[in-house]
């Protein structure tokens, strides 16, 4: 990795906690409002998940099928976005896949302690939107949850929707 490189990918880093710090701090804080937050943060990554998905795959042949799409994001997508590819995709080939990436990028700063776990998913909400985003520009809609178990290992859960 060079330096432009790490300076991206610590830019990139910085605004992401800038931005999930934004948002929090513009709203009373509160069960109710934390949900608006988290809805906040995934309405800002969908947006930005349409239009990377859009540049990435304008040089790209159609996709066969689902699984084809889901190994795009796994691979390519998230190579381009986090610098890596998912460490793992499960699938129980009826619409549900599991991504999991044992290093999150997003997460790797915060400390692994068990008190930190309650942090994460707001961490996590752009993610779910970025997934979400680039799916249903290629036409699949979908409904994308992520948990943590252990810090920085997190799973994304995407339930593809029949139309």
């Amino acid at each position: 990795m060079n330096k432009q490189d790490l300076a991206d990918e610590a830019l990139f880093l910085l605004l992401h906690n800038e931005i999930v710090s934004c948002v929090y701090k513009s709203s009373e804080q509160g069960d109710a409002e934390n949900g608006r937050c988290i809805t906040k943060l995934e309405n800002m990554g969908f947006r930005v998940g349409q239009g990377l998905i859009e540049r990435f795959t304008k040089d790209t042949a159609r996709f066969k099928d689902e699984l084809d799409i889901m190994k795009f994001v796994c691979k390519d997508f998230w190579t381009t976005v986090f610098k890596k590819q998912i460490d793992n995709l499960r699938t129980n080939h009826q619409g549900i896949y599991v991504l999991q990436d044992n290093k999150f990028r997003l997460i790797t700063q915060m400390s692994a302690g068990k008190q930190y776990l309650d942090h994460a998913p707001k961490y996590l909400a752009f993610t779910c939107g970025l997934i979400r985003g680039g799916l249903s520009n290629l036409g699949i809609r979908s409904i994308v949850t992520a948990e943590v178990s252990v810090m920085p290992a997190c799973k994304f859960q995407v339930m593809i929707q029949k139309l």
